[in-house]
């Protein structure tokens, strides 16, 4: 028997360490230790149940586990087999307990490939990396085949670059491996830094092996004996976790010198980032690793022909290269044979916001929003309604509920005014302003901008000035065009990707949230009652029962009115922080 226990960073912040450590413990009490195994995975991808404990053979699925539950899990399941009922997921349909992860509505449509491992080995134990068909692919191609047939197979496996522009990966292996040098390298993209995004993060952490072994695969195949794993510093656990599986795979032989006794030599070094977003576009990545500023350079020429010390370099994300394994091992057909016409495999969603099920996804290409939302991701909090979700991070663009039966490809995201990005989605309900929406992203992209061309550095700058003016009450229907034209002109002079669609926030809110923006202006009122300046709380005097318990909690003494008698605020003190709303038992205050 093995009992399972995520070791993702999620679930280590809730403890998980310490269930490990009491179960180990508590089946060394009763001498259990060398007949039942406890193993720590990487994230199960279910985070809004974490954490998770999850007993094989029998598959039986332990949520939201704390410390205290160890020896009970022991005691019921492990010696009496019982399962331990209270820890079963609750199927919030039909209100049954659920031990079978295979039967929870988030992953019975789910198809993990880049996730495969995720859950289910040690992350910090090659032999179990191995015992999953681990480093075949690389023995297969470095021993049966040429480097032109293995860019073969990726490139009619249809695989598209999972990191945010998806080009065809086959495609830039073949463009590299073309290119003459003395030396070439092989590069992977781990700056994940979106909002909401911990896709990279989790297959570092949970299946490191399938992203050296997809490493060295691009090696064998452009000529590169070297390889840099460029990820942020601020992922400790994925780099502590990178660091031993390299250690392991050089021991084993896996890496280093004479690669299984072919000849093919192939090694890896990691490079940190400093938590600069600009750095997850390629020249910019290549300059931070470099020692340089973490600048973007007009393309061409692009890595594959010059990139890091002006060499031929392939850059490819984690994501990406977890799936070149699988589609080695069995094959482009049965990899291209999910997925659309023109976006074929599957896609690793981190899912957050104001939904239920808040976790990691991965789903064949072409799933719709609803499936996604309202499925995999059980619906939205509090019963509260769909208002639109926000796809490719800070670069993408708000979709709405006439998108929802979408299929999820690249072009049909595109086509909706958002992208697939790296594969943030950020859910919001009726509570949200989309007005306030766009603003924060383009916050986000002022603080990280490199700076270096004006349309992005100036540009949008002036455009979160205005989105500002605009949540103040200040703005006027000549500030719509400001926007429009001033996104269509960063859009399209910007010199790299930060830039270029750093305006699909504030597009895509226009064309689907216009009304909201006519409300700020016109009206000088914010539908979803988020900006403060166009707020005002109000206490209703006929359902006021004068308790006082707005004026105890109120910080400045805004509230008055006597005991027993209608209460009344001073809106010229009142300084908008919703404690008053909070505490209201009798819903007598509300804002206007």
């Amino acid at each position: 028997m093995h009992l399972l226990v995520c070791g993702g960073t999620g679930c280590r912040a809730s403890e998980s360490d310490a269930i490990l450590e009491n179960l180990q413990s508590t089946l060394a009490e009763n001498n259990l230790d060398g007949e039942v195994q406890v193993v720590k995975t990487g994230c199960f991808g279910f985070c809004e149940k974490g954490p998770i404990v999850k007993v094989m053979p029998d598959n039986t699925f332990y949520t939201q586990v704390k410390p205290e539950d160890a020896k009970e899990i022991v005691a019921e399941h492990v010696i009496k087999g019982r399962k331990v009922n209270r820890l079963l997921y609750l199927d919030p349909e039909n209100k049954e307990h659920v031990a079978d992860s295979k039967h929870m509505g988030f992953y019975k449509k789910q198809i993990r490939i880049a996730l495969r491992n995720c859950g289910f080995i040690n992350p910090e134990n090659i032999d179990e990396y191995i015992s999953r068909d681990g480093y075949e692919a690389l023995a297969k191609c470095i021993t049966n085949m040429k480097p032109q047939e293995v860019i073969d197979e990726i490139k009619a496996s249809g695989l598209r670059g999972r990191g945010g522009a998806g080009f065809p990966t086959g495609l830039k292996w073949e463009i590299a491996s073309k290119n003459a040098a003395d030396q070439k390298y092989v590069v992977c993209n781990a700056d994940e830094g979106d909002p909401g995004a911990f896709m990279d993060r989790s297959v570092l952490e949970g299946d490191p092996h399938s992203v050296i072994e997809a490493m060295a695969i691009c090696g064998y195949c452009m000529g590169a004996t070297k390889g840099l794993v460029y990820i942020r510093a601020e992922y400790p656990l994925a780099i502590e976790r990178l660091k031993i599986a390299i250690d392991q795979s050089r021991e084993y032989g896996l890496l280093g010198e004479d690669i299984l006794g072919t000849g093919f030599a192939f090694d890896l070094e990691l490079r940190y980032g400093a938590g600069a977003f600009v750095c997850g576009e390629e020249t910019a990545l290549i300059h931070s690793m470099e020692g340089l500023r973490g600048e973007p350079t007009v393309k061409p020429p692009f890595p594959a022909e010059k990139g890091y010390l002006g060499k031929p370099s392939n850059v490819n994300n984690v994501e990406t290269f977890a799936n070149i394994p699988v589609i080695i091992n069995k094959g482009a057909k049965w990899f291209a044979s999910l997925g659309t016409e023109k976006s074929k495999g599957t896609k690793v969603f981190a899912l957050a916001g104001k939904i239920n099920n808040v976790g990691l996804i991965e789903v064949p290409m072409g799933t719709t929003l609803r499936e996604i939302i309202f499925e995999i991701g059980g619906g939205i909090k509090d019963g509260k309604k769909f208002k639109a979700v926000q796809t490719g991070g800070p670069s993408g663009g708000c979709l709405t509920e006439k998108h929802l039966d979408t299929p999820i490809d690249y072009d049909n995201l595109i086509a909706s005014g958002s992208m697939m990005g790296s594969g943030g989605m950020i859910v919001m309900d009726e509570d949200d302003c989309m007005v306030s929406i766009a603003k924060y992203y383009l916050d986000f992209t002022v603080e990280e901008s490199c700076g270096k061309c004006t349309p992005c550095r100036v540009g949008n700058k002036r455009l979160y000035e205005i989105l500002d003016k605009i949540t103040q009450g200040n703005g006027t229907m000549e500030d719509i065009d400001k926007l429009r034209n001033l996104s269509n002109v960063i859009r399209d002079t910007s010199l790299c990707g930060l830039g270029q669609t750093s305006p699909n926030p504030v597009l895509s809110t226009l064309d689907n949230f216009y009304d909201e923006y006519l409300a700020h202006i016109k009206d000088h009122k914010c539908p979803a009652g988020q900006c403060k300046a166009l707020m005002q709380y109000v206490i209703n005097q006929e359902a006021c029962v004068g308790c006082t318990a707005c004026a105890r909690v109120c910080p400045v003494n805004a509230i008055s009115g006597e005991r027993k008698k209608p209460h009344t605020i001073d809106t010229a003190i009142c300084i908008k922080c919703g404690a008053c709303y909070e505490k209201c038992k009798f819903d007598a205050i509300f804002i206007n």
